[in-house]
């Protein structure tokens, strides 16, 4: 039997970790999807920084501004 404590410390691992914050997102002019992790998250946050838009969450963002931030992140090469 395991002891009490373990099934509390392998939660919290799993809830702290950053495969806990990643997703799929669809870009739907490109008809593909992409992982938002941090590397994605970073790359978000030069977009909004350097576009002059508000920071925050991506998917608040309408259809027209996650569509921009898709065209401008397939501008920057690199991608996978």
């Amino acid at each position: 039997m395991l002891p009490r404590w373990i099934p509390a410390v392998l939660l919290a691992c799993v809830l702290t970790s950053s495969c806990a914050h990643e997703y799929r997102v669809y870009d739907p002019d490109r008809h593909d999807y992409h992982n938002w992790d941090d590397h994605e998250r970073d790359s978000y946050n030069r977009w909004a920084h350097e576009t002059h838009h508000e920071d925050r969450d991506y998917k608040k963002l309408n259809g027209d501004e996650q569509r921009q931030y898709w065209e401008w992140r397939h501008q920057q090469g690199g991608h996978e």
